[in-house]
């Protein structure tokens, strides 16, 4: 009888002790990188959907309260019309059969763990759907960097009347299903306008929707949700074109994709111009169909706010690209007074330089953080 008390014990303990650090595991875990104003909090989720987005709704609710809050206030204060709760939740209605499951699971969550209104959450998610905004896309690899790997730059210009800059966010999500994967965005925002999963593959994003085509017809996937869809999904940059080829994509802009590993690296620019007969077109490196032909390059693929300037510096540092040079080449290029978000990611070392606007100056003008993915996937 002692034994089995014994054993029975030992059982229990075992299972508290599992089930202790199951918790552990779910419970998501923040902290930071930089200093001063370049501060930038990350968070740390894993799970399902549903749970991953519950730990961020209870690791940063007052921060997502207030970026969520501020970021409605400010679009329905500059346009009342255009974004009021009715016209947000009327798009929700149209936009939402689209959106993958997955990330409608997160928002759910989100909510449950900060207390916030899910209603606010879908609100938010609806602003980016409707608007327009400007940005600037390049990628090189191969022959085209000093060392052989694949770089990638996006700049967000975007609106900093908003307050975004303030709440500062890279979420390592860790799923239970799927590719673990880097989100650079705000807190509260779980769509994606960039990111990197760690199979080595890069999104970019630069809007070319006119106002003269507003209202958009947003009965499709919005790139912000393929994109968190293909971080989850994508193994390679073929699987990514495949994707873009079979799904009803909204609105006018070019898509930034690269390939960082070794055997299959590569980059591709896509526009996406839906209202049209051709829905998209897909252009790799130096094809002399490419829309900036013939100021084109090997192993090259851009598309940015200052063209000419970025093809000077795409020209002379052809065969040396670094970190270094590829944040040279994004302040170069990025949109004077407007210019919200930097990213340069290195797809090879799943590396990433991040730089936030800070309060109304440029991220062009602030210090690119460094980080590296790899530190949060052991």
């Amino acid at each position: 009888m002692k034994q089995l008390t014994r054993f029975s014990i030992a059982i229990v303990l075992i299972s508290a002790l599992y089930s202790c650090n199951k918790t552990e595991k779910l419970s998501g875990t923040i902290t930071t990188v930089g200093s001063g104003s370049d501060k930038i909090t990350v968070a740390v989720v894993s799970g399902t959907p549903y749970e991953m987005g519950n730990q961020l709704g209870g690791l940063l609710k007052e921060d997502i309260d207030s970026c969520l809050n501020n970021f409605i206030s400010y679009a329905q204060k500059e346009a009342p019309e255009i974004y009021s709760n009715e016209n947000l939740d009327l798009a929700w209605k149209t936009n939402a059969p689209f959106i993958d499951q997955r990330i409608i699971e997160e928002m759910k969550g989100m909510a449950a763990g900060s207390g916030i209104s899910l209603d606010l959450i879908q609100r938010a998610h609806m602003v980016p759907v409707i608007s327009t905004y400007a940005c600037s896309g390049v990628a090189v690899w191969g022959e085209a960097s000093q060392n052989g790997h694949t770089y990638q730059i996006r700049n967000l210009d975007f609106t900093m009347g908003a307050g975004l800059q303030d709440h500062p966010l890279l979420v390592i999500y860790r799923p239970k299903q799927g590719t673990p994967s880097l989100n650079v965005t705000f807190a509260g925002y779980l769509g994606s306008h960039t990111g990197m999963n760690a199979n080595h593959i890069v999104f970019g994003e630069k809007g070319e929707s006119p106002r003269s085509e507003f209202p958009f017809n947003i009965e499709g996937t919005h790139f912000s949700f393929l994109f968190r869809s293909m971080m989850y999904d994508a193994k390679s940059l073929e699987e990514v074109l495949n994707t873009i080829k079979n799904t009803t994509l909204i609105k006018r802009y070019f898509l930034f994709f690269s390939d960082g590993n070794k055997e299959t690296q590569a980059g591709a620019k896509v526009l996406v111009s839906s209202p049209d007969s051709v829905k998209y077109t897909i252009w790799k490196d130096n094809d002399p169909n490419d829309n900036l032909a013939p100021n084109i390059l090997p192993n090259t693929i851009y598309y940015t706010m200052d063209n000419p300037k970025a093809f000077d510096l795409l020209n002379k540092y052809h065969g040396n690209f670094d970190d270094q040079k590829m944040i040279e080449l994004s302040r170069a290029v990025a949109d004077e007074g407007g210019n919200l978000l930097d990213v340069v990611y290195d797809a090879t070392t799943l590396e990433l330089w991040v730089a936030y606007a800070n309060g109304p100056e440029d991220a062009s003008k602030q210090s690119y953080v460094h980080i590296s993915m790899n530190d949060y996937l052991k």
